[in-house]
């Protein structure tokens, strides 16, 4: 081979070299363009699942505020249905586990008198001896599976409001039931506690006959839990020193059942007679706060 032919193919090696080695953009293209069409695939299957959700929750929304009416509307057919059956829950809602009659099936009703001044809780205290003292209350043992804790407790922070009348005469709910060693301060409305040795999370601040139901569970407290915090007797023929046929009311209606099953329920209105003559429901308002 000449020198010349030599260097000819000398250089259409290196042409076809450099040919080979330069990227082929007709190849790499396509695959930017798949990334590009992979990644706005994506975006829009994010988008659908986001949208999809969204109607899902919605859904959930309306068949949740759909099931509150039925249960409601349930709730009502069932009070009707059960001649007044029915009571509020643990937070006012009704249920069918308290029987109750109109006040009517009790004959005539004296009206009550008045109850008495305004006191620290701006709900009045009677003019009337204590249906019992606290000198046997329990001193911190656990009453009912309720415990009397260092101070008092706020995650289920209910009140329910107490007549007592022996006799058509009202009797007081006493200060300090639930809270043994109570300390009191004194104010122009009457004498409040603020202290003792533990809280029970059944207990009275006034003699206003307010229960305050403070608890660190939620649960179902009864009047005979908080008369067995007391120390007291409560029965169908007792409450407290005084004996005789007992009459339950309850939210402006007969009470029928055992007087220590009555629920504590947010701002249940609960009267106790014993013997006769029969008094109307006592009815308070209760205060903000309360």
């Amino acid at each position: 081979m000449s020198k010349s032919s030599r260097h000819g193919a000398a250089e259409a090696n290196a042409r076809s070299s450099r040919t080979t080695q330069r990227p082929d953009a007709s190849r790499s293209d396509p695959t930017r363009k798949q990334r590009r069409e992979q990644a706005r695939d994506e975006r829009r299957a994010r988008e659908a699942a986001r949208q999809r959700s969204a109607q899902v929750r919605r859904r959930v929304r309306r068949m949740g505020a759909s099931m509150v009416a039925f249960v409601a509307a349930g709730s009502l057919a069932l009070v009707a249905l059960s001649g007044g059956r029915a009571s509020r829950g643990e937070a006012g809602g009704l249920s069918a586990h308290v029987k109750l009659a109109p006040l009517a099936s009790l004959g005539p009703l004296r009206p009550p008198d008045q109850a008495g001044p305004l006191g620290p809780e701006a709900v009045p205290i009677p003019n009337a001896p204590s249906a019992a003292s606290t000198a046997s209350e329990a001193a911190g043992q656990q009453v009912d599976g309720i415990e009397c804790s260092g101070g008092e407790q706020t995650l289920f922070h209910i009140h329910a409001h107490l007549t007592i009348l022996v006799n058509g005469a009202r009797r007081q709910v006493p200060y300090g039931i639930g809270i043994p060693q109570a300390q009191t301060e004194d104010s122009p409305a009457g004498a409040f506690v603020v202290s003792g040795s533990c809280f029970y999370w059944l207990h009275t601040h006034a003699a206003d006959g307010i229960i305050h139901i403070e608890s660190p569970v939620r649960r179902a407290y009864t009047l005979g839990n908080f008369f067995d915090i007391w120390a007291q007797p409560l029965s169908s023929a007792r409450v407290g020193l005084a004996t005789g046929p007992v009459t339950a009311l309850y939210d402006g209606q007969r009470y029928l059942g055992n007087p220590r099953d009555i629920p504590l329920s947010a701002h249940a209105q609960i009267q106790l007679e014993v013997g006769r003559p029969l008094v109307a429901p006592d009815v308070i308002s209760f205060p903000p706060g309360l």
